[in-house]
């Protein structure tokens, strides 16, 4: 794609918010809408709600597991998106649809600067390999239900779709590199569950990593607001 027909990601997320019907639109419309585009802004526009964050109860699950599809394709070489059906009809509504887009373009509207063409290698063969198991991994880590944990694993798939739309392979760079701190920082939580699973059962090791959980992240934002 040349410099004269390249659209950036607001220019798309902006496209998205204009097509956008009363009753919200699906990702197959998403799909129509994007065209040839759809692996990186997809990636970035499912990843945004958790990346951003933008609050989107509900949709954590569903945008995971077709983040894990896109994955796959990628991993596979496919250079058309294929979506199942039943993933073509998840919709969200108008108003979260707005939300999201009208965040990522007033992000997108302070970073694009920042973003260009480079480190091209990143997005062949191997470099592309690695980049759709990025994707895979975190979008499992995504769907894990392990409550307010998973932000770094969106943000992951989000630099991921910046590097592919923008063809910005230090974007992909820093993706590995945040990658491994989203492992690193899951390794706790996960083997945290798992203890309190076989110390509480099944329910009560959910309920009780929860109330752990909840707590930390209430204590961090209390220490984060006492050094301003």
């Amino acid at each position: 794609m040349g410099k004269t027909d390249h659209v950036s990601i607001s220019d798309s997320l902006q496209q998205i918010a204009e097509q956008c019907p009363e009753e919200g639109t699906s990702l197959g419309e998403m799909l129509n809408v994007l065209e040839n585009k759809g692996f990186g802004i997809l990636l970035v526009f499912l990843a945004l709600p958790s990346a951003l964050p933008v609050p989107a109860a509900g949709y954590s699950t569903p945008f995971g597991i077709v983040l894990f599809l896109i994955g796959v394709q990628m991993l596979f070489g496919r250079r058309v998106l294929w979506l199942p059906r039943w993933a073509k009809k998840v919709r969200l509504g108008r108003k979260m649809s707005m939300r999201m887009t009208k965040a990522g373009v007033t992000f997108f509207g302070k970073i694009e600067h920042l973003i260009k063409p480079r480190m091209h290698w990143i997005h062949k063969g191997p470099g592309r390999r690695f980049l759709a198991m990025l994707v895979i991994l975190m979008s499992l880590l995504m769907c894990l239900p392990i409550p307010t944990t998973n932000t770094i694993p969106a943000m992951v798939i989000f630099l991921v779709g910046i590097s592919l739309s923008e063809e910005d392979g230090l974007f992909g760079f820093g993706a590995g590199f945040v990658g491994l701190l989203a492992v690193s920082i899951y390794v706790f939580p996960i083997y945290l569950l798992v203890s309190f699973i076989s110390e509480y059962g099944l329910i009560g090791g959910f309920e009780e990593i929860t109330v752990r959980m909840n707590e930390w992240k209430e204590a961090i934002k209390a220490w984060i607001k006492g050094l301003l």
